[in-house]
Formats: structure tokens, sequence, C-alpha cells
């Protein structure tokens, strides 16, 4: 049996496709990105809490300020990577993981979505 509790973000940010990506793609453009981050746990503390939301929410709206408004091409953390979706979800996920601080037996997983259909989600295993 498994607990899960989440928070979302919303936020825009720009990226320019490499590859064979269609040409509207290639070009600078805006996605209006929702984040969702989800953890998810066996046991609650004595507060019978699985993890404090407000302590989860500051660290994605930390990672996030990173991402607000910027071209993602720009930022280290896509250094030689074609900003997309799945990496998008995987560098969110880095950076909420390093600076939540789970407790210890918590899985973390994030979702990110580029539209009311798109998404890519990136997850620990177990």
């Amino acid at each position: 049996m498994m607990y899960a509790v989440g928070v979302q973000r919303e936020f825009i940010a720009r990226h320019v496709l490499g590859g064979d990506a269609p040409a509207a793609e290639r070009v600078p453009h805006a996605h209006a990105y929702r984040v969702e981050c989800r953890v998810r746990g066996s046991a609650l503390d004595d507060r019978g809490y699985l993890l404090d939301l407000d302590r989860l929410s500051a660290a994605l709206e930390a990672v996030i300020a990173g991402l607000r408004d910027r071209l993602l091409n720009e930022l280290e953390a896509f250094r030689g990577l074609n900003p997309s979706l799945e990496h998008l979800a995987r560098i969110v996920w880095e950076s909420l993981r390093a600076r939540a601080r789970l407790p210890r037996g918590l899985r973390l997983s994030v979702t990110v979505w580029e539209s009311a259909t798109a998404w890519a989600s990136f997850a620990e295993d177990g």
C-alpha cells in the first residue's frame, strides 16, 4: 500500500529543438508548462503526513524559478542536450530531488506538460 501527495506549478519558458523536429520547433518558441511532482511512500509520520507539502511546494517553486521565462537551450543543465520534454522532466526531477531533502523510503516522480495533451514523466524506480 502506498500513499501519494503532490504539488503543481505552471511556468512559461522557451526552447529550440534540433534534429528532425518540425520547422516551427527549430526556432525559439514558448510553452506554458505545467509541472506536477508526486511523492509516494508507505508510512506516515507522527503528524499523519507522508511529507510536509509546504516544504515540497517551496522546493518546486525554487526549481521552477530557475526555468521561468528562460530559453532552456541556454541553461547549463541542457548543455549538449536537445531540450526535449523528456529531458526537462528529468532535469526538474534531479533539481527537485536535490532541494526537497526527502526522507528515506519516499519516491519522487515528476510529470511536465507542454500542452493539455502532451506530457513526459521521470520517476525513481521502486
